[in-house]
């Protein structure tokens, strides 16, 4: 019966790559691939990341064949060889093209330092476009070589609600946010008919929280409840939710999916 369903199988058997997989909300979208049937591959710099990240995922879902989950490393941090290290990557993942990519999400990140406005330099501003709006540019402009040119193919991209909603002195972030929401609309339209989506989260708890001492139910995570309609923080199992409709849904491109707990609609 299960072969007749027109809409949880849709990834199944899909090749899916996410950049940043091995934690925090990448990881999330990679549980809920799994539990789609796709064939994954997650890509991160550092090997023993990926390799921490298959061991949960496969003491998670001890049933998932071992042949549809796998991992490459891939520097996303030095510039002038990220092309290179892209395109080398999507030979490797789909053996020279003959394994073609389905979809890709990409929630790679850095934690650069906040710094204040009087402190900013050049060097900071290139550091802060670099992963999250340099890197997927230039994957995409390799894209064609590796995706079949479908509207059942599809990149999503990944913003936040700060470019909508900045905080005082997040005048960086923000812009980097609302420029990949641009190359979003931008890679919509030259890559079509592949789709090119962003979903931009509010407040999402994962490990960085942890890192950075946010508590449930302490000041910054009060403060971050309190700035929703809904009365709480996000949970990963929430926003992944935004990436899956990224994937399956063949008509949505160019489109900016906020999954924010209504952080638009209530002040700071």
């Amino acid at each position: 019966m299960s072969s007749n369903f027109k809409y949880i199988n849709k990834l199944q058997n899909k090749h899916i790559l996410i950049f940043g997989g091995t934690s925090g909300i990448g990881f999330g979208v990679a549980e809920a691939c799994i539990e789609q049937g796709a064939h994954l591959t997650l890509t991160s710099s550092s090997q023993s990341n990926l390799d921490a990240a298959v061991h949960r995922l496969q003491t998670s879902y001890p049933d998932h064949p071992s042949s549809k989950l796998h991992t490459a490393t891939c520097d996303l941090s030095t510039l002038p060889t990220l092309s290179a290290n892209l395109l080398t990557l999507l030979n490797t993942v789909t053996n020279n093209g003959t394994f073609p990519i389905n979809h890709i999400v990409f929630t790679a990140g850095d934690s650069l330092p906040l710094k204040p406005l009087s402190d900013i330099d050049a060097a900071y501003v290139s550091a802060s476009f670099a992963l999250r709006f340099t890197a997927p540019l230039l994957l995409a402009a390799h894209l064609p070589n590796f995706m079949p040119a479908s509207p059942d193919s599809s990149l999503t991209l990944t913003g936040g609600i700060n470019s909508h909603k900045p905080r005082r002195g997040w005048t960086l972030p923000a812009s980097v946010g609302s420029a990949i929401e641009g190359l979003t609309r931008g890679l919509a339209v030259d890559l079509a008919p592949r789709r090119v989506n962003c979903v931009a989260p509010g407040a999402i708890a994962t490990e960085l929280f942890t890192k950075n001492g946010i508590e449930e139910g302490g000041e910054v995570w009060e403060g971050f409840r309190r700035a929703s309609t809904v009365g709480k923080v996000g949970r990963v199992e929430d926003v992944v939710e935004a990436y899956l409709w990224g994937m399956r849904d063949g008509f949505g491109s160019g489109t900016v999916v906020h999954s924010s707990g209504g952080g638009l609609l209530v002040g700071w």
